[in-house]
This record gives structure tokens, C-alpha cells and sequence, in this order.
């Protein structure tokens, strides 16, 4: 058995969130929860499928959502949807999965019970990364977009610094300074830290 009070992260009276670290790389998965009916959805099925199998088991998953297509957070795709769940992913990163079941677009709500998911794709890291901000709650799922002290990297396949640039800054800069940024990767920070950093960021190129 999963002890989720061990994994919960941020709650309130209507959402719980979980954050497990996994694999080589110390990816975040998130499963974000409605308190009110039980529902959830994970956020990247990144590696180490026992454990997520059993934490999507414990908090009710009903589908799950990638952040965008790199290897490091696609690892247990395979045995995530052997096991009957449903994984979305955005067009221009599903042919980086191995498998998947369904297209996420941009501007659109995601039900995870009473609680809505907004859909606002930020192409940089890879052509069809996607965020998640949690609707009337002060948190965003940035997966490899947005980290404490800049953009994720470009250097790879389909990353662009230039795009990544102004995915943050007309998408996620334009959110509330409180918003909490939860990233693939590392410790959470909020929009307010990191908005003044823009021009440090695009200065020194990375």
C-alpha cells in the first residue's frame, strides 16, 4: 500500500497533489486530485511503473497527461497503458511516444472531477511541450518549460531558445506573480521569482 502522506505536496480543501521523484534523471510526476469526488490524473509517465501503477491505484488516476515526448519522461508509457490508462499527449510530441491514446490541444479544460486543468502549449523545449495551470487554484505544471533560474534546455532535437523565450513570456508571464510553478525537474518556484530574470535569461542565451 501507498502512504499518500508521504507523497502530498500542496492541498487545500478542494485538490490534493502528490510528487513522487523518479528515475535517473529525478523526474517530477504529479497526480493532482479532486478532493470532492476522488478523481485524478497523472502528469508524465516518466519511469518506475510499479510505483506509479500504485500510486494511480491510491488517488483514483483516470487518465494521464505528458508534459511533452522526451525519453526521461516517457519511460512507463508501455506498462501505463498496458494497465488501462488512457495517455494524451500534444500532436507535434506524439510521435516521440511510444504509444498513445489521445491529442491535447491548446486552450482547452482537462475535468479531473470538480477540478479543471488549462491546457496552454509552450513550444521550446520540444515542439509540443504543454503546461497545465489548475483553474481558480495558484498552480502551474510547467513541465521542462519553466525551472527555478530559467527556461528548460533547447539544445536538443526541436528545442528552440528563441520560441521557448516567448512561450514563457506570453504565456506564463502573464499569470498572477503567486502562481507556483511545478517543474519536471527540481524544486518548485512561482512566476513573481522568475519574471524579472527574463532579459538575464535571453541575454546570456540559455
Amino acid at each position: 500500500m501507498v502512504d499518500l502522506s508521504k507523497t502530498l505536496h500542496w492541498n487545500d480543501t478542494d485538490v490534493e497533489v502528490h510528487k513522487v521523484v523518479v528515475g535517473p534523471y529525478e523526474n517530477n510526476v504529479f497526480f493532482i486530485r479532486c478532493r470532492h469526488t476522488g478523481e485524478a490524473v497523472m502528469l508524465d509517465a516518466a519511469n518506475e511503473h510499479g510505483l506509479l501503477l500504485d500510486l494511480c491505484k491510491a488517488t483514483g488516476v483516470r487518465t494521464v497527461l505528458e508534459t511533452h515526448g522526451h525519453w526521461d519522461h516517457i519511460q512507463a508509457v508501455p506498462e501505463i497503458r498496458d494497465a488501462g490508462y488512457q495517455v494524451g499527449v500534444t500532436q507535434a510530441d506524439a510521435d516521440m511516444l511510444p504509444s498513445y491514446d489521445y491529442i491535447l490541444e491548446d486552450d482547452t479544460r482537462i475535468e479531473v472531477g470538480q477540478a479543471k486543468l488549462h491546457t496552454i502549449i509552450t513550444p521550446g523545449h520540444t515542439p509540443g511541450s504543454i503546461c497545465f495551470k489548475l483553474v481558480d487554484k495558484p498552480l502551474l505544471f510547467s513541465g521542462d518549460t519553466l525551472f527555478p533560474g530559467g527556461p528548460g534546455a533547447t539544445n536538443n532535437e526541436g528545442g528552440d531558445f528563441e520560441t521557448i523565450i516567448e512561450s514563457i513570456d506570453q504565456r506564463l508571464f502573464t499569470l498572477p506573480p503567486e502562481t507556483i510553478v511545478l517543474p519536471g525537474h527540481g524544486d518548485d518556484t512561482t512566476i513573481g521569482t522568475e519574471q524579472p530574470s527574463l532579459q538575464e535569461w535571453v541575454d546570456r542565451g540559455w
